[in-house]
């Protein structure tokens, strides 16, 4: 049968049998070429998935770590420091003449700079310009106010602060200031009038003769005429009221009132709380002058280190750590006075102080965290000048700035004096001669004075600390734009830490006053709720008391201010220009609040339980800087295996498509 088919027949079999064998062949790589893709797709999952994997653990224990979501330490150590009137051109101003003094390349920084962390708007409730009072008021009780408030509101009711909520919580708590305790910053933590200016009622308010009681457990700085009675040399109240003593007797308080007293402190090896150290009748002086006199006033960075030790002794035993507020206080005077040589040292100073509170942290066995940030600029600085008449200069000078060896403050002092005991028997000539060699060229290190300025002085010696400052200023090409306060964005600095997030970037004060309560998890609305009900008794008084009876002590920084409408001045404790705006009812005496309480809080009722061990606090820094690493390294590594997988995948596919 075979023999009779056809050829053709033969031929078109044979053509099938070709045609499977070829739909098999592609099926067989088909099969080959398919599970080849998909377990290359399959590992290139794999891998980003796990690379994501990996970024998304980084971040989360970054975010943990800076915005409170792992756990929390049982015990909390919080520093808040404030440069008083610095703002960024104070920075600039400062670093540059580091270098020069040091000798320095240009890529030195301060302290300061290494911890930047972002910047704060600084209006307050009633006008773009706030005062100290209005911006300690926003980090005190986390609420805008007025100019002027100490911890009270628009509505003249007041508002609980953070340290008061810290101590009610069980933690130990110290303010430290270079100028009067009482004044804005520190009174803002731990007292509650309506004005800045009632000093004396504000000192009687910190050493626990208060709604709230005793609320402050360290006070370092200057302001001792205000605890002193009216009827003692040296005291700048209005009353006879021995505040000091009062602090001892009744609440009692340590007190030191010279430098061998707060030596024998031991740099707070031997400090017992309540601990009240006036070390200065008003302001410790500035510190290019201070220098000089070292063994009268401690320093801000000594006073710092003492409240540190002193805290950390007291607390040593307890589940709680301590609030404490530093400020840079005379930073804004020499703002004020527009004295570029005086405001360098301060922030060095400032600077120093805040490098001992990283040390103390570096050091601490117990989670601390370290804010910093200023209250409002000072006197609108700028780091060059055009002199009247001339091309602009693109330079500054920062010799003329080491050249001086005494603020224009003291300088002026020093005249006022002289022409008190001199007026009579001294020409204005020899005057200017005697202000020349005595004052301009040894304290400011200036020897061109002109004929001009010399006759600026001698005329109006009460008015002489500005003059200093603009002859300063013009040597060293450093511009102001006004004595008194500024609405620029301030920098804020933090060690990092949990939570810190919150105040990254740019946010109000007010958002920096409620992240020092919310670090501390206290809580201020029930403090503010209590002061509600104790102050029963308004500060409303009858028309007849006036204005002057207000006690300014010796704040002449602040005795030309505008206060609830900026048609409305006080100058010197008396109002000024449209007075019927405010009228003089809104101002109080010192003792214009009638408390309704008695009870005292003493410091026996704090109680102390076991210390808690706390592993050692690292900076947010470090952590960030090693996690950064960790991401980079995990990217990396996605990005080339991926690109290799992709070579490998489209040779494969090529590969395939030739077989084919």
């Amino acid at each position: 049968m075979a023999s009779e088919q056809s050829p053709l027949l033969g031929d078109h079999g044979q053509h099938a049998r070709d045609q499977v064998d070829e739909v098999t062949r592609v099926d067989d790589k088909r099969a080959t070429g398919w599970p080849r893709i998909r377990e290359i797709a399959t590992f290139v999952w794999a891998l980003v998935a796990t690379a994501a994997l990996i970024v998304v653990a980084v971040w989360t224990q970054h975010y943990e770590q800076t915005c409170g979501h792992g756990s929390r330490a049982a015990k909390r150590n919080l520093i808040f420091m404030v440069s008083d009137g610095m703002g960024p051109a104070s920075l600039s101003l400062t670093r540059s003449y580091r270098q020069h003094v040091e000798g320095l390349p240009e890529g030195d920084t301060l302290t300061l700079d290494s911890y930047f962390w972002g910047s704060s708007r600084t209006r307050s409730s009633n006008s773009l310009v706030t005062d100290s009072a209005a911006g300690a008021t926003a980090f005190s009780c986390g609420k805008k106010s007025y100019n002027g408030a100490i911890s009270m509101l628009p509505d003249l009711q007041p508002c609980g602060s953070v340290l008061e909520a810290a101590k009610r919580a069980g933690y130990m708590t110290g303010l430290v200031v270079t100028t009067d305790i009482t004044d804005a910053t520190p009174a803002c933590f731990a007292s509650h009038v309506m004005l800045r200016q009632m000093k004396d009622e504000i000192a009687l308010q910190e050493i626990g003769h208060g709604p709230l009681g005793r609320s402050v457990d360290l006070m370092l700085g200057g302001g001792r005429c205000h605890f002193l009675p009216n009827s003692t040399a040296g005291s700048c109240r209005l009353d006879d009221i021995d505040v000091a003593g009062l602090a001892q007797d009744k609440h009692g308080w340590q007190y030191a009132d010279s430098r061998k007293a707060f030596d024998a402190l031991e740099g707070g090896n031997n400090a017992t709380l309540p601990l009240l150290g006036l070390f200065a009748s008003t302001d410790v002086p500035f510190e290019l002058d201070r220098m000089k006199m070292n063994d009268v006033y401690p320093s801000l960075s000594e006073m710092t280190e003492t409240a540190l030790r002193a805290l950390e002794k007291a607390t040593a035993r307890s589940d709680k750590g301590f609030f404490l507020m530093v400020e840079g206080s005379r930073i804004d005077h020499a703002g004020h006075i527009n004295d570029p040589a005086a405001q360098v040292r301060e922030v060095l100073e400032y600077d120093k102080a805040f490098g001992a509170v990283l040390k103390f942290i570096h050091d601490s066995e117990t989670e601390s965290t370290l804010v910093s940030t200023s209250d409002h600029e000072t006197g609108g600085l700028s780091t060059a000048l055009q002199e009247p008449g001339h091309l602009p200069v693109y330079n500054w000078y920062p010799q003329a700035l080491v050249n001086a060896s005494a603020s224009c403050e003291k300088l002026a002092t020093n005249l006022q004096n002289h022409v008190s005991k001199n007026a009579q028997s001294t020409s204005k000539q020899q005057l200017k001669s005697w202000i020349n060699h005595e004052l301009i060229i040894p304290g400011l290190g200036i020897s061109d004075a002109t004929d001009e300025e010399l006759s600026l002085l001698a005329d109006d010696p009460e008015g002489s600390v500005n003059t200093f400052a603009a002859i300063i200023s013009l040597r060293a090409h450093i511009g102001w734009s006004t004595h008194g306060h500024t609405a620029v964005d301030v920098n804020v600095y933090c060690s990092g830490g949990p939570e810190t997030e919150k105040i990254r970037g740019n946010v109000e004060n007010t958002d920096i006053g409620k992240f020092l309560s919310h670090y501390l998890e206290v809580d201020v609305d029930k403090i503010t709720q209590e002061l509600r009900e104790k102050m029963t008794k308004k500060y409303v008084l009858q028309s007849s008391q006036q204005p002057e009876k207000v006690s300014w002590g010796s704040d002449s920084y602040h005795k030309l201010e505008p206060h609830l409408d900026n048609r409305s001045y006080f100058r010197f404790g008396k109002q000024v220009g449209e007075a019927e705006r405010v009228p003089s009812s809104f101002f109080a005496k010192h003792n214009a609040c009638d408390w309704s309480f008695r009870k005292q809080l003493d410091s026996s009722d704090v109680i102390f339980m076991s210390t808690v061990d706390v592993q050692k606090f690292l900076l947010y820094e470090t952590h960030w800087q090693i996690d950064q690493v960790i991401i980079c390294r995990a990217l990396v590594y996605l990005v080339c295996s991926t690109m290799r997988l992709v070579i490998g995948l489209c040779s494969s596919i090529r590969g395939f498509e030739y077989d084919s």
